[in-house]
């Protein structure tokens, strides 16, 4: 059952996501100040499920998978919506929205040439000029000398954005792989459910019940962040993964820090230095060169 998109939707499609995303992260870190890392992932999850459940039975888009499609449920429920994201839960305690940000789109670093090895996409010299030059505005935006070394939170926080990648790039790979029975859109309620089953189970099994105290703010923002951040950004990337080429969207992806340091700086006071500007205007440039087309 086909669902890609032109390539100008596509395009559009992933700023809408961009945006979203970056400012999710800003949003994640407004709620693990209070609540746990896995109450919030299985939170999160939970209210997804119901707005795609809604949104599904509305639309009469509504299936049970057949077995072809398994895998990808598996891929995306377990390496996304529970492994990327419980664990950039669990950095964003210790690590500032700019670094962890930062370090969760490092990606690109795994996924390029292992789509190149594994899917035969082709790596182009603009691209491969555009992600050195992305992954050198990382590298400037994420600075060794500016972290406490010593700070076992700091390292702790930082191994666990960075293990999140590694999850987030694999899932990329095997989406771009699987053939498709049924619509991203069909299946990401699955994902969703399977995401917060296991998140729940590992919730009350770890952290116990949940004991946090609710209030207007936390609401709201598990309702962006279910809404927004899960039910419709999850579903907009598998479409998107579907649409365009791997390594685009692994290079398109590292405008996502852009927009999340730029909702940190808004909503919660963080200050950029120079190191930070210009790792953030060798991403851009990285994108620009990466994503241009030939003449």
């Amino acid at each position: 059952m086909s669902s890609t998109l032109s390539r100008r939707q596509a395009l559009l499609l992933f700023a809408i996501v961009i945006l979203t995303w970056g400012l999710n992260w800003v949003v994640t870190k407004s709620i693990v100040r209070g609540v746990p890392p896995l109450w919030t992932t299985a939170i999160r999850s939970a209210i997804a499920c119901v707005v795609l459940l809604v949104l599904q039975l509305a639309r009469r888009d509504f299936i049970v998978p057949r077995r072809g499609d398994v895998p990808v449920i598996l891929a995306i429920g377990l390496l996304h919506m529970v492994a990327f994201s419980t664990l950039v839960a669990a950095g964003l305690r210790h690590v500032t929205v700019g670094r962890s940000i930062v370090l969760g789109y490092a990606t690109p670093l795994w996924v390029a040439p292992c789509a190149w090895l594994l899917l035969g996409e082709r790596l182009t010299w603009p691209r491969l000029a555009g992600i050195a030059l992305g992954l050198a505005g990382l590298l400037v935006l994420f600075n060794p000398l500016a972290v406490d070394w010593r700070d076992t939170d700091q390292r702790m926080g930082n191994g666990m954005i960075l293990l999140a990648s590694w999850c987030w790039a694999a899932s990329i790979l095997y989406v771009r792989k699987h053939k498709w029975l049924a619509t991203p859109f069909q299946l990401v309620f699955w994902e969703a459910l399977l995401a917060a089953v296991v998140l729940g189970a590992m919730a009350l099994g770890t952290e116990g019940p949940p004991a946090f105290p609710w209030h207007a703010g936390l609401v709201i923002a598990f309702a962006y962040a279910g809404v927004c951040g899960t039910a419709l950004g999850y579903w907009a990337m598998a479409t998107i993964n579907r649409s365009l080429p791997a390594t685009t969207t692994a290079l398109g992806m590292l405008a996502t820090p852009v927009a999340g340091i730029a909702g940190s700086m808004l909503f919660l006071g963080e200050r950029p230095d120079m190191a930070l500007l210009a790792g953030m205007a060798m991403v851009l440039a990285g994108i620009a060169l990466g994503s241009a087309r030939r003449a």
